[in-house]
């Protein structure tokens, strides 16, 4: 069985973080690993509070999983200071990790900010230089871009300029203030729009989360960047498509959706 590892941290409801790439994981074939980053206190309506581990002990979780269970992709998440940044690299660079997918979470879907400012210019000179795929959405790829996206023409500029700067492909995903929910990927000079209608769904919390998770998987599999892209799309259409409906904010997707297991039943 292919395995995957998600770095980032926890959710306590849940929907985001460390659980769901869990969950996504598991639903797109593959053992699920984890090293958990930092502890939130955080439900459907916004984030109370964050604990991070510290460098020594993210260190040791890494170590732990690489010397005896190797995964086949990582995702990285969620990583609030640059002294964490720093431990996730050096862990990379040492076990030679390969396929890496950064998810460069910066604000919530309830918008509370989840990196320190000092953070992001670690995770563009250390992180970013080591992924295979960045998979920023509209508002953290105007940060990193240093631009204002409110086109397509604009979403095709900073992820060349993004790409450029780190040498990775770059997932630009739509759904922020642009029309519909198309994804642009920029990749070696090559420019792949995967469209996809906005689903008339809230509930939306944990969406990148689920999205990177699903594309790790699909790269432990061994599928191609675009496939793995393409068909990590369509997982997260599903999810949201399920209209799950929990909590009294931004509720979280339906991770399983598509799972048919005789073990769903109530039935003895």
């Amino acid at each position: 069985m292919r395995t995957a590892l998600t770095i980032a941290g926890s959710d306590s409801s849940g929907g985001a973080g460390i659980q769901a790439d869990i969950k996504t994981m598991q639903a797109n074939g593959v053992y699920a690993m984890s090293a958990v980053t930092a502890l939130t206190a955080q439900n459907t309506l916004g984030v109370r509070g964050i604990y991070g581990v510290t460098p020594e002990f993210l260190r040791q979780q890494l170590d732990a999983v690489f010397t005896d269970i190797r995964p086949d992709a990582v995702k990285i998440g969620m990583v609030s200071d640059a002294s964490l940044i720093e431990a996730i690299a050096d862990a990379i660079e040492y076990y030679g990790a390969e396929k890496i997918v950064v998810d460069p979470v910066m604000v919530s879907t309830s918008g509370s900010r989840l990196i320190e400012e000092d953070a992001v210019k670690t995770l563009e000179g250390r992180l970013f230089p080591l992924a295979d795929i960045i998979t920023p959405n509209i508002p953290e790829a105007e940060i990193l871009s240093e631009m204002t996206i409110s086109s397509p023409h604009e979403m095709e500029a900073a992820a060349r300029k993004i790409s450029g700067r780190c040498g990775a492909a770059v997932l630009c995903k739509g759904g922020h203030g642009i029309k519909d929910a198309d994804d642009l990927l920029y990749d070696g000079g090559v420019y792949t729009w995967f469209c996809g209608a906005r689903v008339e769904n809230p509930n939306t919390h944990g969406t990148g989360c689920t999205l990177s998770s699903a594309i790790a998987s699909n790269l432990a599999k061994g599928m191609s960047l675009q496939g793995s892209v393409r068909r990590a799309k369509e997982y997260v259409t599903g999810a949201l498509s399920s209209m799950l409906d929990l909590g009294r904010g931004s509720g979280p997707l339906d991770h399983g959706f598509d799972i048919d297991s005789r073990f769903l039943s109530s039935a003895e």
